[in-house]
Parts: structure tokens; C-alpha cells; sequence
């Protein structure tokens, strides 16, 4: 394949590791279980051991995988590394290119419910006005996508990455999305193809506090300033390690299915808005499929070295002009409110406070997300 080249591509995990998974699950070696009776130590032993023996004896990767290749995808090569992709064209015209991006510690699953009716809405119930071809790259080192085997993989390359392969498909002006890492990536595209980038939606915006407003905070402000409290006090060891010392913490979780998926699973708990349990708000195959697109590919220490290459680059205040638009969701990590984000998004057209939903928005609230990703880039089409 030429580095121009893009190429169609298929999920096929082989059979054989597909074995080793099941006979790593049931010989796992388990430790004892917490000391407490919630969630307060870490993911609870007995309910991993339940995820696991599911994974092991009745979830089927044969049928999940037939499901996420309904897609069409491709493979292409940008600056000597293979990105995978999603890719599905409207069959509406005029529909509007749009390139959404993923985060840690999700993968392209996480768009699985909303691919289809922002490409076709009319099959969805909406109007062939707001139809997109829709693009979703899996992030260097995630999934399908190469490892890089060398440094300067951060946000900022994997924006001009994108930039690149929107202008290879052919797309001269388009939009993207994003949240959680997606979300940086899509501001730095945001900053760097302002030329053919009609407009930015984010369901994460990268924004610090005003500290010219801290003498006059709303109560959704003082709510925003608590939970990124809580996250650095209970809820960032996580990144601590993945942005230090992200080769460490591969060998663990690159040997150990059960230890990738309570790596992984956890973070749903704590991220989702989910009532307690990750369960209410996304079945066990939908999270057992987005473990699987790290297991699989043995992603676990490639992927945490996004952290180690880009972790600062969140405190970035470079101000991004493109129209950009926020859907704000109430158990999202880090919320910014409005006035912040203005800070930073100097033509903030659109902002939706929404009614429920977390940090992965596209999988725990498709409907909303795709409300909101319509409504938005009706302002810039």
C-alpha cells in the first residue's frame, strides 16, 4: 500500500486469540477482594470475576465483530503510520463531512449508535439536511490503528493526521468531533486547519477556570470546580501513571484480560452517568467490546502513551476562532461552564446543558448526541 493509498479493511480477529483469551480468563490468578463495600477501593472483585466468566463462556466476539463491520472501513498510511477508520458516505447530497474522534479509555465502539442516523437521518426520523459522511479514526496506538514505535505522537500530530486524511477522502471543508482526548485532538484541529474546518463540536471543552470569576461563581461553576476536586484527589491515579510511566503498566495489563478489563471497566463507573452501576446505562457486550478492541490488539501500553506524550497539552489557552459548539453533559468529568469556555472558543455559537449522560456521550446518550451534533452544524453548513 502506497502511503496515499486507502484501502478497505475488515475486523477479523484470529481464533487462536480468541483461545488464549478464554484460557487466560479462566486461569486468571484473582486477588483477594476489597475491604469495603462499595467502589471505594477500585472495581469490586466479584463483580470483575462476573464480567470475566461472562467474557470467557457466553459473550460472542463473532457476533460483536460481524456487527462493527457493517461499517465500511479502510486503512491508510500518514506519515509512516497505519490509521484505521471508519468511514460511511450519506447517500444524502450535500451531506456534510465530519470527523469524530475517540478518547481513552474508549475506541471507536463508542460510536457504533450514532454513525447511522448521522449519516442517513431520514431513516432515522430526521431531515436529509443534516446528513453527514461520517469518518472515525482510531487514535494512534488504539485498536486497529498502528503503534508508533517513536516519539511525537501527541494531539497536535494527531490533528494534522486528520487534517490530512479528511483532505486524502476528498473533503475540501468539514467538521469535527470529539470528547475526552477526541476532544483535544478536535481543538487542535480547531487551531491548526482553520482553512477547511467549518466548525468544531465538543462534548469535553478544554477549558480552564476564569480567575476573573471566582468572586462571582454560579452554582454550576462551584458543581465544576468540585468535581475536578474530586478528580484529582480520588479519580486521576490513572492518568498519574499513564502520563509518567505508560510501558510499566503495559505488561500487567497486556498479559492479564481480567486486569485489562478492570482497568478499563472501572473508569465506566466512575465516568458514565450511570447510577451506580455501569450496567444501567450500557450493556455488558457494549463494554466488553470496547475491552476488546484494546485486548485484541494488545493496545494497553500504546494507547497510555497518548498520556505521556500529550497529558500538558490540556492546560493549552491557545484561543481557537472556528465556530465551535459544546453539549454539556452532567457527569462529564471536567465541566467548564459557559463563560469559561468562552475564554477559550472565541465564536462559541452553540452550548446545551444536557439532562443526563456522562463522559462517553455518543454511547450512553445517542439520541442527545445526535440532536446536538445536527443542531450545531446546522449554524455552519
Amino acid at each position: 500500500m502506497t502511503d496515499a493509498a486507502v484501502e478497505p479493511f475488515r475486523i477479523a480477529v484470529g481464533d487462536e486469540v480468541l483461545e488464549d483469551l478464554r484460557a487466560r480468563l479462566r486461569n486468571t490468578r484473582w486477588p483477594e477482594a476489597e475491604a469495603v463495600d462499595d467502589w471505594s477501593q477500585g472495581i469490586p472483585l466479584a463483580y470483575v470475576q462476573e464480567v470475566c466468566r461472562y467474557w470467557a463462556d457466553t459473550y460472542d466476539w463473532r457476533a460483536r465483530e460481524a456487527a462493527l463491520n457493517r461499517f465500511d472501513q479502510y486503512r491508510t498510511t500518514i506519515d509512516g503510520l497505519g490509521i484505521h477508520l471508519v468511514h460511511v458516505r450519506s447517500p444524502h447530497a450535500g451531506a456534510m463531512p465530519l470527523v469524530v474522534t475517540h478518547g481513552w479509555p474508549g475506541s471507536i465502539v463508542e460510536f457504533h449508535k450514532v454513525i447511522e442516523p448521522l449519516v442517513d437521518p431520514v431513516a432515522h426520523g430526521g431531515d436529509a439536511a443534516d446528513a453527514f459522511h461520517v469518518v472515525c479514526p482510531a487514535l494512534p496506538g488504539y485498536g486497529f490503528s498502528d503503534k508508533p514505535t517513536t516519539t511525537g505522537w501527541g494531539v497536535d500530530k494527531i490533528a494534522g493526521a486528520w487534517a490530512e486524511l479528511m483532505a486524502r477522502l476528498g473533503y475540501g471543508r468539514y467538521g469535527a468531533q470529539g470528547g475526552d482526548w477526541g476532544a483535544a485532538v478536535t481543538t487542535a484541529i480547531g487551531l491548526q486547519d482553520t482553512e477547511h474546518c467549518a466548525g468544531i463540536h465538543l462534548n469535553m471543552p478544554i477549558a480552564r477556570p476564569d480567575p476573573a470569576t471566582m468572586d462571582s461563581l454560579t452554582p454550576a461553576e462551584e458543581d465544576g470546580l468540585a468535581a475536578s476536586q474530586h478528580y484529582q484527589r480520588w479519580d486521576s491515579g490513572y492518568s498519574k501513571q499513564q502520563s509518567t510511566r505508560p510501558q510499566t503498566l503495559g505488561y500487567g495489563l497486556a498479559d492479564s484480560p481480567s486486569g485489562q478489563a478492570a482497568w478499563i471497566l472501572e473508569k465506566f463507573w466512575a465516568w458514565t452517568d450511570c447510577d451506580g452501576h455501569p450496567e444501567n446505562v450500557l450493556t455488558r457486550d457494549e463494554l466488553l467490546d470496547n475491552v476488546m478492541l484494546y485486548w485484541a490488539t494488545s493496545s494497553a501500553a500504546s494507547s497510555a502513551r497518548l498520556y505521556w506524550e500529550s497529558f500538558r497539552q490540556f492546560g493549552d489557552r491557545r484561543p481557537i476562532t472556528v465556530p465551535a459548539g459544546v453539549a454539556a453533559f452532567p457527569k462529564e468529568i471536567f465541566r467548564p461552564s459557559r463563560r469559561w469556555a468562552e475564554q477559550r472558543y472565541t465564536d462559541l455559537r452553540h452550548w446545551t446543558d444536557m439532562p443526563k449522560g456522562g463522559h462517553f456521550a455518543a454511547f450512553e446518550q445517542p439520541e442527545l448526541y445526535v440532536a446536538d451534533v445536527r443542531a450545531f452544524f446546522r449554524l455552519v453548513r
